[in-house]
């Protein structure tokens, strides 16, 4: 039998006997039946839509003071961390460490 055959001998069985039943009679996994009853899934592309800038982001401003410490002759030959940490001592915050390597790169 044809697979759309077999799935209307399933539907009209089961408005008698039901779904499983027709199924197990006519030894057709259930499964099968419920995949042929569905279409086909279609994948929907996401919208490409610019996201929303977090409230707590750094100005062009602030981003520009940090590149410019981090690239100071003072600085230059040390790791984020470590220009963080003596900012720290100092009583300085510019931002935290991990975002001055994403400013870096």
């Amino acid at each position: 039998m044809e697979s759309e055959a077999v799935a209307a001998r399933v539907t009209e069985m089961g408005q008698v006997c039901g779904i499983a039943a027709a199924c197990q009679e006519l030894a057709v996994p259930r499964s099968w039946y419920y995949r042929q009853q569905t279409e086909p899934m279609v994948v929907v592309p996401v919208q490409n839509r610019p996201q929303p800038r977090p409230a707590h982001a750094l100005s062009a401003e602030e981003k520009a003071a940090v590149e410019t410490t981090l690239n100071s002759e003072r600085f230059c030959d040390l790791s984020p961390r470590q220009v963080y940490a003596q900012l720290l001592d100092e009583g300085h915050y510019l931002c935290h460490w991990r975002t001055m390597y994403r400013i870096l790169y």
